[in-house]
């Protein structure tokens, strides 16, 4: 339920500031969680991180890609691909259709998701970040089919995959549709574990519904930024249908790490280190002799390693040699 859109949003689209207590153009900034106000200047230095209690702002997804990679070393993929409307759904208010062309104007993306390769300290994955602005980062075909193709790079070039995670759940105004996603992705997933291929999963907030169902909670290490909402039905869901609030601190990313849920909680500061550690702790095994690469896209992934290589040395020079994501 996809198609090619007529040009291509895939490059640097640029930074519109999101999120909770975030007013554009603004010189302050005020957390939405401890009431404090910052300087805008010094709350991005600050990675969006509130300086007092420590509050995560939520990143869009080319500002993640930022944090996370090396710089210079991202290619999209798949930028031009954009939803269709499978049900003719339409609302009160308007029709599927108009909703997805107004939320790419808004938002500057086709998708809530980008996927694409690059490195961490000169080591290659392939990731796909999600982006809460667009349509609460749901998971429509879309969304479900870029993941997929993020898990079949990295199984084909042998490279570790890596999935963002932030979104509502499963895209309602496509309906089975949106459901299948899970299948689909999880399908996948089975399919890089057979092949001893790492997945490490970063859950940000908020993340419930049909991601936290699927590919969310099957990465082989799962890290979560501290306070991020984590759930299948969040607070507010349960409380309007169940008429019982949560107790406070019940669906967050410390909760769900006591209870064995993740691996860790991680400060965004610390992201890239510990990626970086991780990639060389998972070393992917050789593929076994004679083994053919299944995808008829080889040639064109053969294509990519190669820029891949190119600009991981360009990047390289840039930074002069990257950061020691092994440091104490």
């Amino acid at each position: 339920m996809a198609k090619e859109a007529a040009s291509s949003s895939g490059g640097q689209q640029p930074e519109r500031r999101s999120g909770p207590g975030v007013a554009p153009d603004n010189l302050m900034v005020k957390c939405p969680k401890c009431k404090e106000i910052l300087y805008s200047r010094d709350w991005e230095k600050n990675l969006k991180v509130c300086s007092r209690c420590n509050y995560h702002f939520r990143l869009t997804a080319h500002e993640r890609v930022n944090l996370l990679l090396d710089p210079g070393s991202f290619v999209e993929l798949d930028a031009a691909m954009v939803s269709v409307d499978p049900l003719t759904f339409v609302s009160r208010s308007q029709s599927y259709a108009q909703k997805l062309q107004e939320e790419r104007e808004k938002v500057g993306l086709n998708e809530a998701v980008i996927r694409g390769y690059g490195t961490i300290e000169g080591l290659p994955l392939s990731l796909a970040v999600m982006d809460f602005r667009f349509i609460g980062g749901s998971m429509g075909s879309v969304v479900g089919e870029k993941v997929t193709r993020a898990i079949e790079l990295g199984l084909e070039r042998r490279w570790p995959v890596l999935i963002v995670s932030t979104s509502g759940g499963a895209r309602m105004q496509e309906g089975f549709y949106s459901l299948l996603q899970m299948a689909k992705t999880v399908a996948a997933l089975a399919r890089l574990g057979e092949a001893r291929i790492p997945y490490f999963s970063l859950i940000t907030d908020p993340t419930t519904g049909g991601v936290t169902a699927s590919f969310a909670m099957l990465g082989d290490v799962i890290l979560a930024e501290p306070g991020a909402l984590i759930a299948f039905a969040g607070p507010r869901v349960v409380e309007q249908f169940m008429h019982v609030k949560f107790p406070e601190g019940t669906v967050n990313s410390e909760f769900v790490l006591q209870h064995g849920m993740i691996d860790a909680v991680v400060h965004r500061r610390e992201l890239r280190a510990t990626l970086a550690r991780l990639l060389r702790l998972y070393k992917v095994p050789a593929a076994p002799a004679g083994a053919t690469t299944a995808s008829p896209a080889a040639q064109t992934q053969k294509q990519a390693a190669s820029l891949l290589s190119q600009q991981t040395a360009q990047a390289r020079a840039e930074v002069g040699g990257g950061q020691d994501g092994l440091r104490s």
